[in-house]
C-alpha cells in the first residue's frame, strides 16, 4: 500500500511540474493559483490576482443620503415576482439608487457592506473609454490613428496593422479573440481565460494578431479591443493605468475609497477590458458624473460620444465607446457575472448592482435590464 500511495504521489508531483512548465510557457498563473482563479465566485477574484491601488481622493465627496422603498414587486422574465426574490434571483450583492444627486436606496447583501470593494468586470471597459476621452480631448490621440502606429512593436503585415481607436472603442477591430466564456476547467484554455488570467498581455497580444474580419467592417463584443486601448493609454501618457485613471478620474470625480485594478504581473500592465475594484458608492459616484452636464471628469463632446449608440450587438442593444445602450437615452457600464451601472440622465438616476451571478448565467442581462429601467423610471 505504501509503494502504491508514493507511486501516485510521484506521478502526481510529475504532472504537476509538467502542467507548472506549460503555464509558465504561455504566461499562465501556476496551476493551483489557474484553478483557484477558475472555480472562484465572482466577487473573490481581485483577491486572486495581482492589483495596484487607486487611492482615494484626498477630498473625497459624500453622498446625501435620502430615503425610498423599492417596489414590493418587479416584473422580471415575464413574471411578476417579489423585489427580494429579484434580488435573490440574480445573486445581488449591492444594489444602490441615486436621484438628482441623493442616495435614496442602499442595500448590501451576503456579507458585503459599504466599503467592500466589488469588481466590476467590463464596467472596466467603460472607465477606460474615459481615459480615451481625456487623450482625444488634448488631442495627444485621434480616433483615426492605427494601434500599431502608437505601438509600432506590434505591427502583423496583415490588416491587424489597420486597426484604428475608433475601430476599437466600437467593437470592431476584428481580431480573432472570442469573448467565448465557457464554464469550469475546460474553459480556461479558450483565448479570452488565457488574456483573463495572463501573466503577460503584451506577450498574449503578440501570440493572438490573427484576423477573424477586417476592421471596421463588423461588430462583435470582443474584450481584446478594450485591452489594446489600455496599451495604448499606457503608451501615450507612459503611466499606468491606475496612475493616470487616479489623477484625472479617481481623484477628481471624490471617490471616497482606495480602489484597485488587476494587472498581469506586480509592476506589470492593467487588465483594461475587465477588473476594476471598487465600493458601490464610488461606482455610483462615477455613474453620476456621467449623467451629469457639469461633470468634471468628462467632456461635453466624449459624453456625446459615449451616449450615441454607433453598433448594435448582443440582445439587440446599441453600443458605442464602450457603453453600453439597452434603451434609447440609457447609458449603462455592464460587466460580466451581473455587474450594472444604470444611467438615466432624463431621470436623473443612477442604479449600482453588483452580483455574484454565475457565467452561465450571462445572458441574464436582457431580463435584469427592464426591472432597472422599471425602477429608474419610479415616480
Amino acid at each position: 500500500m505504501f509503494k502504491l500511495i508514493r507511486k501516485i504521489l510521484v506521478i502526481l508531483f510529475i504532472i504537476y511540474v509538467a502542467l507548472f512548465g506549460l503555464t509558465k510557457a504561455i504566461r499562465y498563473p501556476e496551476p493551483i493559483a489557474a484553478i483557484k482563479l477558475g472555480l472562484a465566485p465572482a466577487s473573490k477574484t481581485p483577491n486572486l490576482m495581482p492589483a495596484h491601488t487607486i487611492k482615494a481622493a484626498t477630498t473625497p465627496i459624500e453622498w446625501k443620503i435620502g430615503s425610498e422603498e423599492m417596489p414590493a414587486q418587479v416584473n422580471f422574465d415575464g413574471s411578476d415576482i417579489a423585489f427580494d426574490e429579484f434580488i435573490s434571483t440574480t445573486h445581488t450583492n449591492a444594489f444602490l439608487v441615486i436621484r438628482n444627486g441623493v442616495l435614496t436606496f442602499e442595500k448590501y447583501y451576503s456579507g458585503m457592506g459599504q466599503s467592500t470593494r466589488l469588481p466590476s468586470y467590463s464596467v472596466a471597459k467603460t472607465m477606460t473609454s474615459l481615459m480615451i476621452g481625456k487623450l482625444v480631448d488634448s488631442e495627444k490621440l485621434k480616433e483615426s490613428d492605427t494601434f500599431v502606429s502608437i505601438l509600432p512593436q506590434f505591427k502583423a503585415g496583415t490588416s491587424f496593422d489597420k486597426v484604428t481607436i475608433k475601430d476599437l472603442l466600437d467593437m470592431k477591430g476584428g481580431v480573432g479573440v472570442s469573448d467565448n466564456y465557457p464554464t469550469g476547467p475546460t474553459g480556461w484554455g479558450v483565448a479570452i481565460a488565457q488574456m483573463y488570467a495572463s501573466t503577460d498581455v503584451d506577450w498574449f497580444l503578440m501570440h493572438n494578431r490573427k484576423m477573424k474580419e477586417d476592421p471596421g467592417t463588423f461588430a462583435e463584443y470582443r474584450s481584446v479591443d478594450t485591452q489594446m486601448l489600455g496599451m495604448v493609454i499606457k503608451k501615450i501618457t507612459g503611466q499606468s493605468l491606475v496612475d493616470y485613471y487616479g489623477k484625472n478620474i479617481w481623484q477628481v470625480a471624490g471617490a471616497s475609497q482606495d480602489a484597485t485594478w488587476n494587472v498581469d504581473k506586480v509592476g506589470g500592465t492593467e487588465k483594461a477590458f475587465c477588473c476594476f475594484n471598487a465600493t458601490a458608492r464610488d461606482y455610483a459616484r462615477i455613474g453620476y458624473e456621467l449623467i451629469n452636464p457639469s461633470s468634471k471628469i468628462i467632456s461635453a463632446a466624449w459624453l456625446s460620444r459615449i451616449s450615441t449608440p454607433v453598433v448594435t450587438l448582443d440582445y439587440g442593444w446599441g453600443y458605442g465607446a464602450q457603453v453600453w445602450h439597452p434603451y434609447s437615452g440609457i447609458n449603462l457600464m455592464l460587466g460580466l457575472h451581473g455587474q450594472f451601472v444604470w444611467m438615466d440622465p432624463a431621470h436623473k438616476t443612477v442604479i449600482v448592482k453588483l452580483s455574484d451571478e454565475p457565467t452561465s448565467a450571462d445572458g441574464e442581462s436582457a431580463k435584469v435590464a427592464p426591472v432597472l429601467k422599471a425602477i429608474s423610471e419610479k415616480n
